[in-house]
């Protein structure tokens, strides 16, 4: 069996605390690899390696930076099949879907490239008598980021791209669910040039995140995955004096409004309920109908959409639409909430508990579900399933299905489907949630804006990659100078190449 490995100062190098996880193929419920669990000794041999490098990295000039970047994406764009590959194996996510993961990452990668111009500072000549006044930015020295499972390649780039651009180094702790890619990407990085040390990739459990909260030279933390250890990270982090932006649960609603395109909003639903076999933490997990006609006729056309979805392992290509979940935990806690709905009083319109693929049967595969007739207080609807379950609670108004959105503890993204542009403004006007879709099911911004929620999604005051990147892995140093008059002589003629 694989044993996997810590990425540290440039080498692949072995776990020492004697702790192990199993990594699964979740196709066949086989155990493929096991994965290093760090102690906290461990982590710090990587946080000072990280240190010691750190520095030399931040005076290079943000132009040489950003090339290691450009390089980085040729890279990925070189390898894109085998990081697809490994990334499904241990994911169970399909090929298209997982290139697509690696995709959204690189595009954050491209935004970083432009590094130069977004570390400019500002400046004011003559602020007073022979006064100048200007500010820099600066890295802030070594930074660490604890990615989920869900999105392997795509969250961690999201981290380490902006914090590396920045002159930081990084000290990435991913899932140790499917921790192959990222250990890729790391030795991408130093093909593209980036220099030992910068990139770190510490395998572990709970263990190695206390030791990234509680080492005195980590200066900031990013964080994505459930909300009760998001509130965790931020809480014990910022008693720490760290910076901290933290991304947790999502609960996500479609607004189906009786003028909507009923067809284009099924294929949406389908699309945005169930890739990725529903863990994504953008995936629409409620649709609201607006009036008893637009529901009925909603339902109708999700069944047969739903009855023909075709559930299979990554090695099927393009004829599956989603594969197994992550783990058989999952599994069971996704039929768990099922059973709860059904036996909390909502509908099971399609009902995948009886799923069962011939040949992959230990498989962590999950059927699709659709729940009608659900309310606000059934567990289905409160809790964040992660599954390839689409709940639909009906509203009778437009004002009752906007509060059903407003009122969830959650606010992570949501989206609109109507063909009237004034419901669509007062909708993306009043919503009190961080992203908001018209007419888009999944309405995850592009990289030169900022990704993040509101209400118990997130927790920091900064959001992910575009501008707020840059602000968050550097801090703003101001400087007023006055220099004393004198004489100037001599010149030099040449213009002086830069280095």
């Amino acid at each position: 069996m694989q044993e996997l490995t810590h990425y540290i100062n440039g080498e692949h190098v072995k776990g020492t605390s004697g702790r192990f996880a199993d990594v699964y193929n979740p196709a066949t419920g086989e155990v493929q690899a096991k994965v290093p669990l760090a102690s906290a000794a461990e982590m710090d041999i990587a946080v000072q390696a990280a240190s010691a490098a750190q520095p030399a990295w931040a005076a290079t000039n943000p132009q040489r930076r950003a090339r290691v970047m450009m390089k980085f994406v040729a890279l990925l764009n070189d390898n894109m099949d085998r990081l697809a590959e490994a990334l499904s194996r241990e994911h169970g996510k399909t090929l298209p879907d997982a290139a697509g993961d690696v995709q959204r990452g690189l595009e954050v990668v491209e935004y970083c490239v432009g590094a130069p111009e977004l570390l400019k500072g500002d400046f004011t000549d003559s602020a007073g008598p022979g006064i100048d006044m200007y500010s820099m930015r600066q890295a802030l020295g070594v930074c660490a980021g604890v990615t989920p499972f869900n999105f392997p390649a795509m969250i961690p780039m999201w981290m380490f791209a902006p914090a590396i651009a920045c002159g930081n180094a990084f000290i990435l702790k991913p899932s140790e669910r499917d921790p192959s890619v990222p250990l890729m990407l790391a030795e991408l990085m130093e093909q593209a040039g980036l220099p030992k040390g910068i990139l770190q990739v510490v395998n572990g459990d709970k263990e190695a995140v206390d030791a990234i909260i509680a080492h005195d030279v980590i200066q900031s933390i990013g964080f994505v995955g459930s909300t009760p250890i998001a509130e965790y990270i931020y809480g014990r982090g910022c008693a720490n004096g760290k910076r901290v932006q933290c991304f947790g649960g999502a609960k996500n609603h479609m607004i189906i409004m009786p003028d909507a395109d009923l067809d284009q909003a099924a294929d949406a639903l389908i699309g945005a309920g169930y890739g990725a076999a529903g863990e994504r933490c953008m995936a629409i997990s409620v649709a609201v109908p607006v009036g008893k006609d637009t529901a009925d006729k909603l339902i109708e056309k999700l069944i047969p959409r739903i009855e023909s979805l075709k559930v299979g392992p990554y090695t099927a290509g393009s004829d599956a639409d989603y594969g197994p979940v992550v783990t058989a935990a999952a599994k069971a806690n996704i039929l768990r909430l099922v059973e709860t709905g059904v036996d909390q009083g909502a509908e099971l319109v399609v009902d995948g508990r009886d799923f069962n693929l011939q040949g992959y049967e230990d498989g962590f595969f999950v059927g699709p579900h659709l729940f009608d007739h659900a309310t606000k207080v059934m567990d289905i609807y409160t809790k964040e399933i992660f599954g390839p379950v689409l709940v639909c609670v009906r509203a009778e108004t437009y004002e009752e299905a906007l509060g059903l959105a407003m009122d969830h503890e959650y606010g992570n993204g949501t989206a609109i489907y109507t063909r009237d542009g004034d419901t669509a403004r007062d909708f993306a006007n009043r919503i009190n949630i961080g992203m908001v879709g018209i007419n888009v099911p999944i309405p995850v911004p592009l990289a030169y804006h900022t990704f993040g929620g509101w209400k118990k999604s997130a927790f920091g005051d900064l959001n992910q990659h575009g501008p707020d990147a840059f602000k968050f892995y550097t801090r703003t140093k101001t400087i007023t100078s006055r220099w004393p008059s004198g004489i100037r002589q001599g010149g030099e003629f040449n213009f002086k190449a830069m280095d």
